[in-house]
């Protein structure tokens, strides 16, 4: 590794090269509501018919069609009750001609019956459980209706859930309802966060910043939700003073961790060190610097001395770490616990405000998104400097905005939605070498 490198990237190169550059995590096996979120590895199959009988539909009574055809509630029909199944019940006898079972939701049609009459077209019946059971129908609307058939939802040997599936609520009702306890899906990366700066301190030393001696380290808060917004685990690994022997230490504390996040210290100033020790760290590094604002001090490697995991060098001000994160490090976490679709969707909104990219860095406004008029519509989060949080806290979206190019108001421009929109499988940066 060189530490003097300075590649300056586009920002569809380094987003190529991170997301390629990840490894995907093994399988591992998971009880079910553990697995809520997760990527199914292996394909599941029904192991028997769902339903496993035919069904009743309604509460009601079981009939022949034949037998009910022209009831009104000017002529009614009236057959025997011959049985009372329960929903968990089974019928005790087929249904001949002229007879009924009264019926719950859910509990099998007897050998015979081929439709329920739903209570509300019956009498109710009448002395049901004895030889002189009865019941009254009083229309015919539901002849032949009202029964789910067996294997009308899955046939035995049927491919249920694919491996790739991102496993929601439904999923997981079925993938019970066939019996898996557990399933067999993509490990889930714990991920290291570690700051570095003799300026901070955490949420607990307030005092300090009171008296103007020390800033809260936000960025590890703001790293390790938006880890966990994509469904990983962080591990806060602490504040590194700076110093490269403190740096190494907490850095160290990495081990064990699927992939490694630093923030700040990634510049060439006398007290900027994280190159140095990722050298030490044996770090293949794939680019230092991605040509994008805020954000440009943005990095990207495997660190052999941690076991190969990768590892995402991100700036130190709280809008370029967050942007960052979500514009090139959520998609590689996703991509290493087995999702396809990685990158969150754009929108080309029409531009309330106007917007320059002077110079050859890609601009990254901060945007709110509302709709009119059928039209979205994109304006300024407010101040836009790297060090102002708020304007991320305010944004709905990240706008992309080429190179050497300025967007009037009234004009479009393009934007990453933010705020947990379904992810898709194309890149906002669209080629290689591409500005935006």
């Amino acid at each position: 590794m060189r530490a003097d490198r300075a590649d300056w990237l586009a920002p569809a190169d380094a987003l190529r090269r991170i997301v390629d550059g990840v490894p995907r995590l093994e399988a591992e096996q998971r009880p079910l509501l553990g697995a809520l979120g997760c990527v199914l590895a292996e394909d599941v199959a029904a192991r028997a018919d769902l339903p496993p009988w035919d069904n009743s539909a309604m509460d009601g009574f079981a009939v022949r069609a034949n037998d009910v055809r022209g009831a009104s509630a000017q002529s009614p029909v009236v057959l025997r009750v011959v049985d009372d199944i329960a929903a968990g019940a089974f019928p005790s006898r087929p249904i001949a001609a002229g007879e009924a079972a009264r019926i719950m939701t859910g509990a099998p049609v007897p050998a015979g019956a081929d439709g329920v009459i739903r209570v509300e077209h019956t009498d109710g019946g009448r002395e049901i459980g004895t030889a002189d059971g009865r019941v009254s129908i009083f229309s015919d609307a539901d002849a032949g209706k009202n029964v789910r058939p067996r294997g009308e939802d899955v046939r035995a040997g049927q491919t249920v859930l694919r491996a790739g599936t991102v496993l929601r609520a439904p999923h997981l009702g079925v993938a019970a309802s066939l019996g898996c306890g557990q399933l067999s899906v993509h490990r889930r990366p714990i991920v290291g966060i570690a700051t570095s700066g003799d300026e901070l301190v955490d949420v607990d030393g307030f005092d300090q910043v009171l008296a103007g001696r020390k800033i809260v380290n936000g960025n590890s808060y703001a790293l390790a939700a938006q880890v966990a917004e994509s469904g990983m685990e962080p591990r806060i690994l602490g504040i590194a003073a700076d110093t490269p022997e403190s740096l190494r230490r907490v850095i160290e504390a990495a081990r064990g961790c699927d992939a490694l996040v630093t923030s700040a210290g990634i510049s060439v100033g006398e007290h900027d060190h994280v190159r140095a020790v990722m050298e030490a760290l044996d770090t293949r590094v794939e680019f230092w610097r991605v040509k994008i604002k805020p954000g440009s001090a943005l990095a990207f490697g495997i660190v052999g001395g941690l076991g190969g995991i990768p590892w995402f060098g991100l700036p130190g001000n709280p809008v370029s770490t967050m942007v960052t994160f979500e514009l090139f490090v959520r998609p590689a976490l996703l991509r290493m616990c087995g999702h396809t679709r990685i990158y969150q969707p754009t929108v080309n909104a029409v531009a309330r405000d106007a917007f320059s990219a002077r110079g050859e860095l890609m601009l990254i406004p901060r945007l709110t998104l509302e709709t009119a008029d059928g039209e979205t519509h994109a304006g300024s989060t407010g101040a836009q400097g790297s060090g102002v949080g708020s304007s991320m806290a305010a944004a709905d979206a990240l706008g992309l905005l080429p190179a050497g190019t300025e967007v009037r108001a009234g004009e479009r421009i393009r934007a990453v939605v933010l705020g947990g929109a379904p992810a898709v499988e194309e890149a906002y940066f669209q080629t290689s070498g591409d500005d935006g």
